[in-house]
């Protein structure tokens, strides 16, 4: 066993092919739009006559959403090889210590979306004690934010799979 990998088992073969990478690109654009369709669903039963409460969505619960998509545009605009940069290829200009802040600053993002989505579910929803068709409000905007966070996890993972052939291509 080589003594730099971390992990003990190596990965799978079928994981570097360009078909895996195309799949992972359309599963995580398929998880943003069924986290898309859930918000929009929840704001258009929120205002409709078969709600039949006082509680309708506003902005307030759509905030979260947006800093969520924001975290995920900022993440996947990263190109994995800019953090560790700082050694060789870009001359030591400071190139992979700025990455790593907007790459931190992209989950923070991220990270504040999904914190606000339960926030705005805990304040708005669960302590008046509302009834559960009105509940849903608050749990699609959870699930919305969690499938936004999901969707960046296996897009940034798909988009930074190593291919040889690709790889090859690229020099």
């Amino acid at each position: 066993m080589a003594s730099h990998r971390l992990f003990r088992f190596p990965k799978p073969q079928w994981m570097n092919s360009a078909n895996t990478r195309t799949a992972g690109v359309y599963f995580a654009g398929a998880l943003f739009s069924i986290a898309l369709f859930v918000l929009i669903d929840a704001a258009v039963f929120s205002k409709s006559a078969l709600n039949g409460s006082d509680y309708h969505m506003n902005f307030v619960d759509w905030i979260p959403g947006i800093f969520s998509a924001l975290g995920m545009i900022i993440i996947n605009s990263i190109d994995k090889t800019r953090l560790s940069a700082d050694n060789w290829s870009y001359s030591g200009d400071g190139v992979a210590w700025k990455a790593r802040v907007v790459l931190f600053m992209g989950f923070a993002a991220m990270a504040g979306g999904l914190a606000g989505g339960v926030t705005v579910m805990v304040l708005k929803y669960i302590v008046p004690e509302v009834e559960w068709p009105t509940m849903w409000f608050g749990v699609a905007n959870v699930i919305a934010n969690a499938l936004v966070s999901l969707s960046s996890v296996v897009l940034w993972v798909s988009q930074n799979m190593e291919d040889d052939y690709t790889y090859n291509l690229q020099l």
